[in-house]
């Protein structure tokens, strides 16, 4: 398939810039079937069946944006240049891979002096502005320099028009949030908070939680014009054996499998078999959902609205049906739904 087959105009005010309060107040479009019904996300309880079983991520985003300055000896003095690193995956206790602006200003061999005397050695370049970055510390001391240095790492398409702020720290992570790892957040999630949660558990909507430490991959356009050229970052997570158990009951007893979120969706999908049982499973995936991919673990999947042309539009492609998909997305741009990280959501159920 060609990439531009997932493209679609979206009026640039329909982005949205901060969240709305309280998170259960957003919009919620929900397609199940052919149905299209617009209404709050507090209306989930009654979207959903007792016994259903909803499973979240319970990563936790790191403040992974450092800015720093380059240091280098140069005759002429030129050798001081700003710089700014979103951090990518950890490569080791004293090293992560990063996405350096502007590349271009390093080199290997480069130190650069974050805030808080944080220091980094760039021990390699690669393509696309991609470096590696070895540290003057590691482990819990490296994890504190950066949570020190470090501010929330905004998507792309809001950082853009403004700058991350104290309310970013509280709003950009999910009320989940135990196992810190992600550099972006698992979006859908945000939605939800204790009044809902009591809701749902009221409605005997199970729950279960699953870690998928988001990368910045999730951000990075696709550049292939054909979907089969794409290659996917791969990212680590992990399902539990008391998840497992909660999800492989849940399914016995007729409940359906919904995911909060791709990034949900993605590790139960990896760690499922043929037949769709799930076992404890940890490890890194790189899982790429297209149309035409038969899906073994879940039914349904609660998501926001995706960037055009994106691996995620592919995927809610694959779950719905490409025209399915095309026609919802038609809708939510008509009824002025609100797009992206901080925008409203969507229960796809086929």
């Amino acid at each position: 398939m060609r990439v531009d087959e997932f493209d679609f105009d979206l009026p640039e005010e329909l982005i949205a810039l901060r969240p709305v309060r309280p998170r259960r107040a957003a919009r919620l479009l929900a397609a199940r079937g052919d149905a299209i019904d617009d209404l709050r996300v507090a209306d989930l309880p009654r979207l959903l069946r007792a016994g259903d079983v909803l499973v979240f991520n319970d990563t936790r985003v790191i403040p992974a944006r450092l800015f720093g300055e380059r240091r280098r000896q140069t005759a002429d003095g030129s050798g001081v240049a700003r710089i700014e690193a979103t951090l990518l995956e950890r490569a080791g206790a004293d090293a992560w891979r990063a996405l350096a602006r502007p590349a271009k200003r390093l080199r290997e061999g480069d130190e650069i002096l974050f805030a808080g005397g944080l220091r980094a050695r760039v021990a390699e370049r690669g393509a696309g502005g991609e470096v590696a970055l070895v540290f003057d510390r590691a482990g819990p001391e490296l994890d504190a320099a950066i949570a020190a240095a470090g501010v929330m790492p905004l998507p792309p398409y809001i950082a853009a028009r403004r700058p991350a702020d104290a309310q970013d720290e509280e709003d950009y992570q999910t009320v989940f949030a135990a196992r810190p790892g992600a550099v972006a957040a698992p979006t859908a999630a945000l939605h939800f908070d204790q009044p809902l949660l009591a809701a749902l558990d009221e409605a005997g909507v199970r729950s279960a939680r699953v870690t998928l430490h988001v990368g910045a991959g999730t951000f990075l356009p696709v550049k292939a014009e054909r979907v089969e050229d794409h290659r996917m970052h791969a990212e680590w997570g992990e399902i539990s054996a008391e998840a497992a158990e909660t999800i492989a009951r849940a399914r016995a007893e007729g409940g359906r499998v919904i995911a909060v979120g791709t990034t949900a969706l993605r590790v139960l999908e990896t760690a499922a078999d043929e037949d769709g049982r799930l076992r404890p499973w940890s490890g890194e995936t790189d899982i790429f959902i297209t149309p035409g991919y038969r899906f073994r673990a879940v039914d349904g999947l609660m998501t926001n609205f995706h960037l055009p042309r994106s691996t995620l539009m592919m995927l809610v492609s694959a779950l719905m049906g490409v025209e399915r998909i095309r026609r919802i997305y038609a809708h939510a741009v008509a009824e002025r739904y609100r797009f992206y990280s901080y925008g409203d959501a969507s229960l796809l159920i086929p």
